[in-house]
């Protein structure tokens, strides 16, 4: 029996239709493996979603079944810090809804363009 997509078995997901131009989108970059839009509720002077164009759940689900498009993901978030903020940027994966992820289709921020604190949150 042939295995279901990924894309086919979360028809509902938000960066699905993104990716795939049903939902409106600031797109920043687009290729063949991550597509990074600007984030719609920005929490930085820089701050854009990136993510891979199939839909994996969290970061560690990513990195085990696509490695080469996680690579990517991270080669993509370093050129837009580059470009918009001289390469200074904290880039976050939220696994989990007590840790802030709203959306389970794995996505980094790239947030820059200000200070930021430590501890975060």
């Amino acid at each position: 029996m042939a295995e279901v997509s990924r894309v086919q078995r979360a028809p509902d997901d938000l960066f699905l239709k993104i990716v795939a131009g049903e939902i409106p989108a600031t797109i920043v970059h687009s290729d063949d493996l991550v597509v990074a839009f600007e984030d719609v509720n920005p929490q930085a002077p820089v701050h854009v979603l990136v993510v891979p164009r199939e839909r994996y759940e969290n970061v560690a689900e990513l990195a085990a079944a696509s490695p080469q498009a996680l690579a990517r993901l991270v080669e993509v978030a370093q050129r837009i810090a580059d470009e918009r903020c001289g390469g200074e940027h904290r880039l976050v994966f939220n696994t989990g809804t007590a840790v802030g992820q709203s959306v389970f289709h794995v996505h980094a921020h790239v947030l820059g363009g200000r200070d930021f604190t430590w501890p975060p949150g």
